[in-house]
């Protein structure tokens, strides 16, 4: 009598094949890939993108520029017209000096004349009362040229000055401690007004 083999009841383990292994290992790759460093990289251009500049303001940027440039451009001609302004007015004063100055040196030699009646009639002995008439009109108009900023050039022992002074003749003075270029005698008195001279003074020169 022949014995029946027995039927072993117990589960046998699941054989693990090359397929499995090659899935697990695909799936490990997919874990790497969407790893914790992976992730925080496509955080990180995400937030990239998020921080382009926007075109708002871009165009704001643009917009301020321009503005400060066409500032820049109106203090530019703000400037110019300010110099322009003064360049005309400075002009405008020195036309005004000029036309004043040669209306003043129309009375000069009248006033010229009136001082040498005067020490013509002085040196003849005229009437006085006629003298007096003359030295009243004499002292008048020297007034009014005076009013008007005229000065006199008549000094006489100061050093002579080509700004001041034409020289017409040069002598040896009579004191010989008396310097070299020194104006010995008026001919023709010279006229200034401030700093600038409107007729130089006729002087004879020391040798």
């Amino acid at each position: 009598m022949k014995m029946k083999k027995k039927t072993d009841k117990t589960h046998s383990k699941p054989e693990v094949t090359l397929k499995d292994h090659t899935e697990e290992e695909v799936n490990t790759e997919e874990e790497l890939f969407h790893s914790p460093d992976t992730q925080s990289e496509s955080a990180h251009e995400e937030i990239g993108t998020d921080e382009q500049i926007d075109p708002k303001d871009e165009i704001i940027a643009n917009l301020l520029a321009q503005i400060e440039q066409k500032n820049d451009q109106l203090l530019r001609k703000v400037a110019e017209f300010e110099n322009m302004r003064k360049r005309v007015q400075n002009e405008r004063m020195r036309l005004f000096e000029d036309a004043r100055i040669d209306a003043l040196q129309q009375f000069l030699p009248v006033n010229d004349d009136l001082q040498r009646t005067v020490n013509v009639l002085k040196e003849t002995g005229m009437d006085g009362k006629y003298l007096k008439g003359i030295e009243l009109v004499a002292d008048k108009m020297e007034n009014t040229l005076n009013q008007y900023g005229i000065e006199k050039i008549n000094e006489v022992n100061v050093p002579f000055d080509v700004n001041l002074h034409d020289a017409l003749m040069r002598q040896k003075p009579q004191d010989e401690s008396i310097a070299s270029d020194i104006v010995l005698q008026v001919l023709e008195d010279g006229y200034k007004i401030g700093d600038r001279v409107i007729r130089h003074a006729k002087v004879i020169v020391s040798e």
